[in-house]
């Protein structure tokens, strides 16, 4: 076949080794799909352009490469926003590749056409369109090297349709070919000589010739003065806490050394979203329960990756005297809301192996210090189990994450999409490895969880990926059984079902005395993922809960997604927990 844009685009994407394209099919892009496939790269299309975003974001953070989806123009691309600030906000390298109406008839009426450029400007790291093909490789590189590069985010290309088909083909359309009749009349000459010349210059290069240039991830350093600066600050604490938070992860390569480095260090740690898991399921630096109270009491806390935001009360969850280190890569986010006595523009990562590296710390003098964060692990650790014997109307919700935190083998990995029975998770399930708990991130979208689920999937075919689900949640993604069905990947999907928006419920109840669009039906899921083909399990007493994760596995084992309808009752575990 006659070379053409889509093929450019496909060459580049085999060239970077992208191993998944995630998309919805639409006209505007079936050249890069049909390409892509040639080239050997697995196409994987969703039922929703978010959730081929979502995927590409899972891969892009367990492989620290951009994941790359593509969507069609106009609604293809409006759909896939909520998605791309996500992943900016987690700073997630993603790239988007979304078609667009033909060169000529841009603003002109034609089929989903919008001014994609302006809106997504302010959504990406970087928006770029293509208006010749000349320009089809270096937009693909300057675009993905900026996803990866500083403080990495998503980017956003525009790819017009006439620049994706043949140029013979695209001649016809523009009225290239020999006509029968001449043009009539001044006017119509013009025109074609016009288009003639427009075609001219979007093909103003030769297919053939044209290579990406290579590229390699660029090198982290950290200033050595400032690392110095943190031993001795640290050396000379006898209380610290670390937090370390997502982009100290961004090079799932380097997690296993950065776990060795933080041992070394011997600092009391507390892991956040994609760092949870970093250092296995027991290791004793690493406490989960009763933060707030750790940082009240700490006299040094270092915060690696993440910056001062509600997560930590804007800084009001750290005492006032305590010394603050902070490193991040992006300068805005290390003196967000609190500005840290020490401030460190740096790679997380590369800024704590240097650390590790910069002498001996006094894990001695720390050591009755931990001792008072395990009595307060301990203490949290038995009110939770103290409140999973409580009896409810229905299964238990923290009873059921209990005996799943006990089920689960050292392949899990979490994936996280809702609000109240997913924060409850989120203090019982421990990940059992570096990069095994995906969630949304700092901008608490609903919906990403089967797209999350996919790309995780993909990326880790041996691991058993459970999809720990809302019932509202649930809602976004539920016909993505069909993809999961379709593409051979076997999730298992865990529903707490209690029949409404139940995070919500709990603050809108108590202080407004009105349950209005929080309440929703039991609705009976595992029927709904069985007419996608997959296998569906219900729970309705405790003494089915080890019966139905056992059946769950032997499913997924045989290649098949399942999904677990857990009927919840509703517990007074999380109240009080609204987050502004």
């Amino acid at each position: 076949m006659e070379e053409h844009g889509g093929t450019l685009v496909a060459r580049f994407l085999a060239e970077r080794q992208v191993p998944f394209l995630f998309t919805l099919c639409g006209g505007h892009i079936s050249p890069i799909l049909v390409a892509a496939q040639a080239a050997g790269i697995r196409i994987v299309d969703l039922r929703h352009e978010a959730n081929a975003v979502f995927a590409a974001d899972a891969v892009a953070r367990l492989t620290g490469r951009p994941g790359v989806a593509a969507v069609t123009a106009g609604p293809g691309v409006t759909n896939a926003v909520t998605a791309l600030k996500n992943a900016a906000m987690a700073q997630s390298p993603v790239m988007l590749i979304g078609g667009a109406a033909p060169t000529v008839l841009k603003g002109r009426g034609a089929l989903q056409d919008i001014d994609q450029m302006n809106l997504l400007r302010t959504v990406v790291k970087q928006a770029v369109t293509i208006k010749r093909n000349c320009d089809i490789l270096p937009m693909l590189t300057r675009a993905y090297e900026t996803a990866a590069s500083g403080v990495p985010g998503p980017v956003f290309v525009e790819c017009p349709i006439d620049l994706l088909y043949p140029e013979s083909l695209v001649r016809t359309w523009y009225g290239g070919k020999q006509q029968e009749t001449p043009a009539r009349g001044l006017r119509e000459r013009l025109l074609q000589a016009y288009l003639r010349r427009h075609v001219d210059r979007m093909f103003a290069c030769s297919f053939e010739t044209m290579e990406a240039e290579p590229w390699t991830m660029e090198e982290d350093t950290a200033d050595p003065a400032v690392v110095a600066q943190a031993a001795q600050i640290l050396r000379q604490s006898r209380q610290p806490v670390a937090i370390i938070g997502s982009q100290a992860v961004l090079r799932p390569a380097r997690a296993a050394a950065l776990a060795e480095n933080l041992a070394q260090i011997g600092i009391p740690l507390y892991l956040t979203g994609t760092a949870r898991g970093l250092m296995g399921r027991e290791h004793p630096l690493v406490f989960r329960q009763q933060r707030r109270r750790a940082l009240q009491a700490a006299d040094t806390v270092l915060i690696a990756g993440m910056p001062c935001d509600f997560r930590l009360d804007y800084g009001r969850a750290i005492a006032r005297a305590a010394t603050v280190i902070g490193i991040n890569r992006s300068r805005r986010d290390l003196k967000l809301n609190r500005s840290p006595q020490l401030a460190a523009a740096a790679d997380p990562g590369t800024f704590l192996a240097a650390l590790a590296q910069a002498g001996s710390f006094p894990a001695e003098r720390w050591s009755p210090w931990r001792a008072t964060l395990q009595a307060n692990e301990a203490e949290r650790e038995a009110a939770i189990r103290s409140q999973a014997s409580e009896t409810v109307t229905g299964v238990n919700p923290l009873q059921f994450l209990l005996a799943l935190e006990d089920f689960l083998d050292e392949r899990a990995l979490l994936v996280a999409d809702g609000g109240d029975f997913v924060a409850s998770a989120a203090y019982t399930l421990r990940p059992r490895s570096p990069l095994s708990w995906l969630d949304p991130g700092v901008f608490g979208t609903l919906g990403v969880g089967a797209g999350f689920a996919a790309g995780a999937k993909l990326c880790r075919p041996d691991a058993e990926v459970w999809l720990i689900y809302g019932d509202g949640s649930a809602g976004y993604t539920l016909t993505e059984f069909d993809s999961f069905v379709r593409h051979r990947l076997p999730v298992i999907a865990v529903v707490g079902n209690d029949a409404g928006w139940s995070q919500i419920a709990r603050d809108q109840v108590t202080y407004l005395k009105d349950d209005v669009a929080t309440v929703l039906a039991p609705t009976a899921y595992e029927r709904v993922v069985e007419g996608f083909g997959a296998k569906g399990i219900r729970i309705e007493h405790s003494e089915e809960i080890k019966p139905a994760l056992e059946e769950a596995r032997r499913a997924a084992a045989q290649g098949r997604p399942v999904l677990i309808n857990v009927l919840i009752g509703r517990t007074g575990f999380r109240e009080g927990s609204i987050s502004m």
